[in-house]
C-alpha cells in the first residue's frame, strides 16, 4: 500500500477521481433535505375513502360462498411465496390437513397483485424462484418476468396440491386463541369462524399498498389508480406494454422506485405527455438479461438450486465465496471489495480500514452509476437530478435498460420536487414548488406500508392468550424467538422480517423459514402435544442478540437517505429505526442472514426444541390449571 500521506487512511489514496470527503458531505446534503419528522406517518393508510385502492381487478365481481366453521390442523394466512413455501414444505414432512387463506383470486402474492406493464424481477430467475428443482423447471430468461413468476407460484401450488382447501377472495378480519380448546379461531369477511390446531402467518412485506399522505389526495377528479392495481380497462394494453388508453392522456406519477423504473417507459411511449414526480433518484444499473443456455441447463447436477442460492446469499451479505455464480450488479460490489482487500492481505489492516474500504468501493460503484446516468440523459439539468447520491444499499437498487433514455423523449418531463414531495394535489393536477401540472391520469407508484404496525399491514388483529393482542404485545418493540414464536400467543408461526435474517432475494428467507415450522409442527404433531409457545427467558435472549448484532449497522442506515429501510430518516429517541436496525430489525442487520440460518439449522439437529414450552395433548388438567393461573 503507498503510505506517502501516513494522514489518509487506507484505500483512499487510490481514488484518484473522486473526493472521498466531498462526496461524504454531498451524501449528508442529500440525506437532510429529504429528513422529516413524521417517517411512516407521511404516509396514508389505505381504508375508508381509500379502500377501493385495494379492489381486486382480476375476478369478476359478486363471488360468494357458504361460511366455515369447521377446522384444520394448519391455517396458514397468505398465498404468496410464503404461504406457498409453509406449503410445500409441510406437505413434504406428511402434513396433509392445511389450509390456505389469501384475498386475492389465486396464489401469487406480490406477484398477483402486481402486473403493471414491464412488471419483471430484480434478482436473478435461478436464485429467486422457489422450489425449482423440486417443480423440475428452469426459467426462461437470467431475470423473470412478472407473468412467469405468477406461473411458477401457480405451479407450485398444483404440485403440492395446496388448492385442496384453499379459500380465496376471503380477508381475515380476526384471529383468536381460544385457551379451552387450544385452538386458533379465525374469522373472515366470508362470514367463516374457522379453528386451526396450528397457525402460520405468512402475509408477506409488500401486501398492503400505501399512498403519499399529500395535501388533496382525494381532491383529483381525473382518473387514477395504485400501480399494484394496474387499472388496463382505463390505460389498454398488457403487463408487455401497449397502453393504447393513453394516447391524447396526459399521466402523472409519483413515485422513482423499483415499480417506477418498469412503468416509466411504457407510458411514455404511450400517453401525450408523462411527468415523472421525483423525490429521491433511484440507483440504475445495466441489466443484462440472456435467455437459459439449454447446454448450461442440461449440465445442472442435484443441489444446483440450492448451491446458487447459498452463493448468492452469501455474497450479497458480505462473505466471500471462491466464486460468483450470479455474477451481476448485486454480487460485485462485494466481489470488487474482496479483490480489493485480496491486494492488502499482508496489510495489517484494521475493523475501521476495512469499513473505510467497503465505503471507498461503494463510492466507486455509485460513481459508475452517476456516470452511466450522465452518458444516456441528454439534458444537463436532468440528467443531474437523476443522480443518486447515497451509498448503494440506502435504497433497493434498481436494474433497467430504458428508464434513463425515457427522459430524453420530448413528451417526458421529470419534475424534481428537491426532496420535499409533491406540494398537494388539486381537483386537475399536481402542484410542485408552486407551479400546477394538469392531468388526466394520476398514477401512484409508492410501493408498500414497510415498518408500520404488524396487524395493520396484515389487516386484521391477533389476540393470543388473555386476549392480549399482538400490537399491545410489541407496544415497545418487536419481541419474537428466531423472528417466528412469540410468547403468550402458542401454535403461532410468523413468516416475518423483524429479528429474522435478511436476504435480498427474499423467497429465500422465506424457503428457510418455512423448513423451520414444518419442523416444529411436525415434531409437535409426532410428540402428541396440545401447544408450543416460546418461553419468556428464549424470547428475552434473543431478543438482546438481536440488539447486540443489529449495531454494527445502525450508524449506516441513520445516515442513508430516508427510505422504508430506516423509517423514512427517523431516528429520534423512541422512533421505530426501521427494519435493519435496533429491536425491529433485522437479525445483524442487512448482513446476519448466513449466520441466522446456521442457527436454525443448529436447533433442528438439538433435537429438543431449546427455549420451546411444551404441553402434551393429555395433559387435559395441567392445561386447564395453566389457563386458570394466567
Amino acid at each position: 500500500m503507498t503510505t506517502a500521506d501516513k494522514d489518509t487512511p487506507k484505500h483512499e489514496s487510490d481514488a484518484r477521481h473522486f473526493d472521498p470527503d466531498a462526496l461524504r458531505e454531498k451524501y449528508r446534503e442529500e440525506r437532510d433535505r429529504r429528513l422529516r419528522a413524521d417517517g411512516n406517518e407521511q404516509y396514508v393508510e389505505v381504508e375508508g375513502q381509500f379502500a377501493h385502492y385495494l379492489d381486486d381487478p382480476y375476478v369478476e365481481p359478486g363471488f360468494e360462498r357458504a361460511p366455515l366453521t369447521d377446522e384444520v390442523e394448519v391455517m396458514i394466512i397468505g398465498g404468496g411465496f410464503g404461504g406457498l413455501l409453509a406449503g410445500a414444505r409441510l406437505r413434504q414432512a406428511g402434513v396433509e390437513d392445511i389450509r390456505i387463506v389469501d384475498p386475492a383470486g389465486d396464489f401469487g402474492g406480490t406477484w398477483y397483485w402486481n402486473r403493471y406493464p414491464g412488471i419483471a424481477c430484480d434478482i436473478e430467475s435461478y436464485v429467486y424462484l422457489p422450489l425449482l428443482e423440486e417443480i423440475g423447471y428452469i426459467p426462461k430468461e437470467k431475470y423473470s418476468f412478472g407473468q412467469e413468476i405468477l406461473a411458477h407460484s401457480q405451479a407450485i401450488a398444483r404440485k403440492f396440491d395446496l388448492y385442496r382447501d384453499t379459500c380465496f377472495q376471503t380477508r381475515v378480519e380476526h384471529i383468536q386463541w381460544d385457551e379451552d380448546e387450544a385452538r386458533w379461531i379465525v374469522s373472515t369477511n366470508r362470514g367463516d369462524r374457522m379453528k386451526a390446531h396450528y397457525l402460520c402467518l405468512a402475509t408477506g412485506p409488500l401486501n398492503r399498498p400505501k399512498l403519499p399522505g399529500i395535501p388533496g389526495l382525494d381532491a383529483f377528479e381525473g382518473h387514477s389508480f395504485h400501480a399494484s392495481r394496474w387499472d388496463y380497462e382505463y390505460t389498454g394494453g398488457d403487463s408487455s406494454g401497449g397502453l393504447t388508453g393513453l394516447q391524447g392522456k396526459r399521466v402523472g406519477v409519483i413515485g422513482t422506485g423499483a415499480t417506477a423504473v418498469q412503468i416509466v417507459p411504457h407510458i411514455g411511449a404511450s400517453a401525450e405527455h408523462l411527468y415523472v414526480f421525483q423525490r429521491t433518484p433511484s440507483s440504475i444499473d445495466v441489466k443484462n438479461n440472456p435467455p437459459t443456455d439449454p447446454e448450461w441447463a442440461k449440465s445442472l447436477k442435484p443441489g444446483w438450486h440450492q448451491h446458487r442460492m447459498d452463493n448468492f446469499n452469501s455474497l450479497v451479505s458480505g462473505v466471500p465465496q471462491t466464486e460468483d455464480l450470479v455474477n451481476d450488479g448485486w454480487t460485485d460490489i462485494i466481489t470488487s471489495l474482496i479483490l480489493s482487500l485480496e491486494q492488502e492481505a499482508t496489510a495489517d489492516l484494521t475493523p475501521e480500514d476495512i469499513d473505510r474500504a467497503v465505503e471507498i468501493a461503494d463510492f466507486e460503484k455509485m460513481e459508475s452509476i452517476r456516470a452511466r446516468v450522465a452518458s444516456i440523459v441528454a439534458a444537463p439539468e436532468t440528467a443531474e437530478a437523476l443522480k443518486p447520491y447515497y451509498r448503494q444499499f440506502c435504497k433497493r437498487p434498481c436494474f433497467h435498460n430504458e428508464y434513463l433514455d425515457t427522459f430524453n423523449r420530448e413528451n417526458v418531463t421529470l419534475v424534481d420536487t428537491q426532496g420535499k414531495g409533491v406540494e398537494r394535489i388539486t381537483k386537475t393536477g399536481v402542484v410542485v414548488d408552486g407551479r400546477a401540472y394538469e392531468l388526466d391520469c394520476l398514477i401512484f407508484a409508492t410501493g408498500f406500508e414497510v415498518g408500520t404496525d404488524y396487524s395493520r399491514r396484515a389487516g386484521f388483529q391477533l389476540e393470543g392468550r388473555r386476549g392480549r393482542s399482538l400490537t399491545d404485545t410489541w407496544s415497545e418493540g418487536v419481541r419474537t424467538l428466531h423472528g417466528m414464536h412469540v410468547h403468550g400467543f402458542p401454535n403461532c408461526f410468523l413468516m416475518n422480517m423483524a429479528q429474522a435474517g435478511f436476504t435480498a432475494s427474499f423467497p429465500h428467507i422465506l424457503n428457510e423459514q418455512a423448513k423451520h415450522l414444518a419442523y416444529v409442527i411436525k415434531k409437535s404433531i409426532d410428540d402428541d402435544l396440545e401447544a408450543v409457545e416460546v418461553s419468556p427467558e428464549a424470547e428475552a435472549a434473543w431478543i438482546a442478540r438481536c440488539i447486540e448484532k443489529a449495531g454494527a449497522n445502525a450508524d449506516f442506515f441513520e445516515n442513508c437517505t430516508p427510505g422504508y429501510y430506516n423509517n423514512e430518516g427517523n431516528t429520534a429517541p423512541g422512533a421505530q429505526k426501521g427494519f435493519l436496525s435496533g429491536q425491529n430489525g433485522f437479525y445483524g442487520g442487512g448482513s446476519g442472514s448466513v449466520e441466522f440460518i446456521g442457527l436454525l439449522e443448529a436447533w433442528r439437529a438439538e433435537g429438543s426444541m431449546p427455549g420451546m414450552e411444551v404441553r402434551p395433548r393429555s395433559d387435559a388438567s395441567a392445561r386447564k390449571k395453566a389457563a386458570r393461573a394466567r
